[in-house]
């Protein structure tokens, strides 16, 4: 079996900035064990599988260890193919997940995305990550992953967390974030127990912090920086019970899979 494979940078318009994502068009669903198989290989945080089905596409993501629920930067990814690769002649593509019906909008260059707002609620800082910290938080929330609100920017640089620890919390991953001066708010995500050390870039986080920032500032507009080594720029909006997460993607290479 030969499949087309494409890897793209997503929440960037340079190459080897933002998050890179394989993205693999199939014509049907083949064995789990295939996929989770591919995106081992591929080594990378995400691999997005879709394929064509009624108005649009079902697409599923997979980390090198396991499947998740959503995934931003890899629906992002997926779409730049389908647009740019696949030629796609509508304004929106609508994507069939495990979360729902999710909507990606084309605007210029820009991609936009209409997630599932996921406001996060305050909890008692778990004791695991306590520990994996090197500084003490100002709050933590939790949604799908924990949200530890630092007290500034720096500590959120700074911050180099015992990844070990972190691989025993029991939510997806661990979301750091604080004010910026150059930016509405940056942050930085952790998810060890998925095979995901540091996350270049976590659209799916922004669903956690957009509703979170958006009550501490009074605001539904937002302009982001995750902060990683790579680094890469959201725009973002509240939009009632959703999110709005819209960032550029580049092409970075196509290929071909044998199996």
């Amino acid at each position: 079996m030969k499949l087309t494979i494409y890897q793209v940078d997503a929440f960037t318009n340079k190459v080897f900035k933002g998050n890179p994502a394989a993205i693999c068009p199939l014509q049907e669903w083949p064995d789990d064990k295939i996929l989770q198989s591919i995106a081992e290989e591929n080594n990378l945080s995400e691999t997005a599988f879709f394929v064509a089905a009624n108005e649009g596409f079902h697409i599923r993501w997979f980390t090198p260890a396991k499947e998740v629920d959503l995934c931003g930067h890899a629906t992002l990814a997926a779409a730049f193919v389908i647009f740019n690769e696949f030629k796609y002649k509508k304004d929106n593509i609508l994507f069939e997940s495990k979360s729902g019906i999710l909507k990606v909008t084309k605007d210029h260059d820009l991609l936009v995305m209409d997630f599932p707002s996921q406001p996060p609620v305050a909890c008692d800082l778990p004791v695991v990550i306590q520990q994996a910290l090197d500084t003490k938080p100002v709050e933590c929330l939790e949604a799908e992953d924990y949200l530890i609100v630092l007290n500034n920017e720096k500590e959120v640089l700074d911050a180099n967390p015992d990844l070990g620890l972190l691989n025993d919390i029991d939510l997806r991953g661990v979301i750091l974030t604080a004010e910026s001066e150059s930016y509405d708010f940056i942050s930085r995500f952790f998810a060890p127990k998925y095979g995901i050390n540091e996350d270049p870039v976590t659209g799916s986080a922004h669903t956690q912090l957009i509703p979170y920032w958006a009550q501490k500032m009074n605001k539904n507009k937002f302009h982001t920086k995750q902060i990683s080594n790579r680094g890469g720029e959201l725009f973002c909006e509240l939009l009632n019970d959703r999110v709005s997460i819209a960032g550029y993607a580049v092409k970075y290479m196509q290929g071909e899979i044998e199996i």
